[in-house]
C-alpha cells in the first residue's frame, strides 16, 4: 500500500478543504469513496481486468495537486487556436482539473441546454446532477474510480433536454498546465434526454515539459432514441499517464458512437464499460492507437447486452513502432435473454518494429441461443510483398511504409460522423507517421 498510503494521508488532512472547493453533490459519495479506496487500493496486475499496466508505480512518484483551486496563470482562449478547416466548434476549456469560465464563447445553444462547470451546475441545479452524478462509476468495483472519486472537485457537464438537437459540435479541451510534477483528477456527465442529439469532441493537450498524471472519469445517459458522438483525441507527451474511465448507459433505440484516437502520450490506460439496457440500442465503438518510443497505450472495453435486439459494433486498430506496447482487452456479455443480439467485434494490430509488443485478448461470453456475434484479432507486422510491389513502381521503401500504415488505421477514421474532423484526422494521421508534431497555426500549445 506505499503507493496509497501519501494519499489516504492527503484526503485524511485535507478533506474539508476539496470539499469547501467543491459542490455538495460532487462531496456527498466522497466519503464512501474514499472508504472504498481504502479497501481497494490501486489495482495490480494480479487482477485480470489490469495485467498489462502497473497503476501502483505509475502513481507512486510525488505529483502536486492544485486542491485549494488557485487561479492557473494562462488565457485558454489566447494561447489554444484550433485550426480544423470548415468545423466550427462550440469550444469550451478545462484547464487541468478545472472548467475555465473567465472567457466562455458566444456561441448560441439550444434553450434548456445546460453546458459549463459541474460544479457550479451542481450548485445551480443540485436535483438534476445527483440523479445522475456517481450512478454508472461504481467506486466499489474499481480503485482508479475510487481514486478520483475521491478527489475531484470539478469537470464538465451536458445537459440536453427531451427533443432538442445541439447542430454545432462541441469541443472540449483539456490544457495540462503546471511548473511541476502535477497530477489533475477531473469529471465528466453527459445527460441526453429522450430523442435528444449532441456530438462532443474532447482533446488532451499539455503546454509543458513536466510528468502529469490525469485521472478522468466520463458518465453518459443516452435516454430513449437519443444520438450521441464522443470522440477523444490525445496529443500530449512521453511524460503524461493517463487514467480514463468511461461508462455509458443506453436505453430503447438509442445510438451512441465513442471513437478514442491516441496519436501521442506517455502511458496511457482507458477503460470503456457500456451498457445496453433497452431495445434496439445500437454502440459503435471504435479505437486507434499510434505509438512509438517507449510509449503504452492499454484499451480494456466491455459491452453488456442486457435485453434483446441490440447492436454493437467494436474495431480497435493499433501501429506500434519502436519499443512501444500496446494492450487491448474486450469482453462482449450477451445475457440470458438477450435475443437477436448482433455483436461484432475486430482488433487488428501492426507491429512496425520487432522490438514492439502487442497484447490482445478479445473475449466472448454467450447466454443466448438466437444471435448473430462474432469477434477476433491478429498481430503482424507490414506485408512485405506490398512494400515490394510498390518499390517496383518506383516508391521508396519509407513512403510505402507510410502508404501501408496509412490505409491501415483508416477504416477506424472512416467511422467519424463530422467530415470536417475526418478530413483532419487523416493529416494528422499522416503527419504522425511521418514524425511530424501537430503544429496548429498560431497555437501555443503546439509550440
Amino acid at each position: 500500500m506505499r503507493a496509497e498510503q501519501q494519499y489516504i494521508d492527503l484526503f485524511s488532512q485535507c478533506e474539508a478543504m476539496i470539499c469547501q472547493h467543491s459542490a455538495e453533490v460532487l462531496n456527498a459519495p466522497r466519503a464512501q469513496a474514499f472508504a472504498d479506496f481504502e479497501k481497494l487500493g490501486f489495482p495490480t496486475r494480479k487482477q485480470e481486468k489490469y495485467k498489462y499496466t502497473d497503476v501502483s508505480k505509475l502513481f507512486e512518484p510525488d505529483y502536486g495537486l492544485n486542491l485549494n483551486r488557485l487561479d492557473i496563470p494562462v488565457n485558454p482562449y489566447e494561447v489554444f487556436k484550433c485550426d480544423v478547416p470548415n468545423m466550427s466548434t462550440a469550444l469550451y476549456f478545462v484547464v487541468n482539473d478545472a472548467f475555465y469560465r473567465k472567457v466562455l464563447p458566444k456561441a448560441q445553444l439550444p434553450e434548456g441546454v445546460l453546458l459549463g462547470s459541474l460544479k457550479e451546475l451542481s450548485e445551480q441545479y443540485p436535483a438534476l446532477v445527483k440523479q445522475y452524478y456517481g450512478k454508472l462509476a461504481d467506486t466499489s468495483k474499481d480503485g482508479v474510480t475510487a481514486f478520483n472519486t475521491t478527489f475531484a472537485q470539478d469537470g464538465f457537464m451536458l445537459y440536453v433536454p427531451k427533443g432538442v438537437v445541439v447542430d454545432k459540435p462541441i469541443q472540449l479541451v483539456n490544457i495540462l498546465r503546471a511548473d511541476v510534477n502535477f497530477m489533475v483528477n477531473r469529471r465528466v456527465l453527459v445527460v441526453l434526454e429522450e430523442s435528444a442529439q449532441a456530438r462532443l469532441l474532447i482533446c488532451d493537450h499539455a503546454m509543458d515539459n513536466v510528468n502529469f498524471l490525469s485521472t478522468q472519469v466520463i458518465e453518459v445517459f443516452a435516454k430513449e432514441n437519443a444520438t450521441f458522438d464522443l470522440y477523444e483525441l490525445e496529443e500530449t507527451h512521453t511524460s503524461t499517464v493517463r487514467f480514463s474511465n468511461l461508462y455509458v448507459n443506453q436505453e430503447a433505440d438509442s445510438n451512441v458512437l465513442l471513437n478514442g484516437m491516441t496519436l501521442h502520450n506517455g502511458t496511457t490506460r482507458n477503460t470503456t464499460e457500456v451498457t445496453l439496457a433497452g431495445r434496439g440500442a445500437e454502440i459503435n465503438l471504435c479505437g486507434m492507437v499510434i505509438a512509438d518510443k517507449n510509449e503504452q497505450v492499454d484499451n480494456h472495453t466491455f459491452i453488456d447486452h442486457k435485453v434483446a435486439d441490440c447492436t454493437s459494433n467494436e474495431l480497435f486498430k493499433y501501429v506500434l513502432d519502436d519499443q512501444a506496447t500496446g494492450a487491448f482487452a474486450g469482453k462482449v456479455l450477451v445475457r440470458e435473454g438477450a435475443q437477436h443480439t448482433n455483436s461484432q467485434q475486430t482488433n487488428r494490430n501492426l507491429c512496425a518494429t520487432r522490438d514492439a509488443h502487442m497484447y490482445t485478448q478479445p473475449q466472448l461470453e454467450i447466454y443466448a441461443d438466437d444471435v448473430k456475434c462474432s469477434h477476433g484479432a491478429t498481430v503482424g507486422q507490414l506485408d512485405e510483398n506490398a512494400l515490394f510491389y510498390m518499390q517496383q513502381r518506383g516508391i521508396s521503401l519509407k513512403e510505402a511504409r507510410l502508404l501501408l500504415m496509412f490505409a491501415f488505421v483508416n477504416e477506424v477514421i472512416d467511422t467519424i460522423r463530422l467530415d470536417a474532423l475526418k478530413d483532419r484526422l487523416h493529416l494528422l494521421v499522416e503527419k504522425r507517421f511521418r514524425g511530424e508534431l501537430n503544429k496548429c497555426q498560431g497555437c501555443a500549445i503546439c509550440k
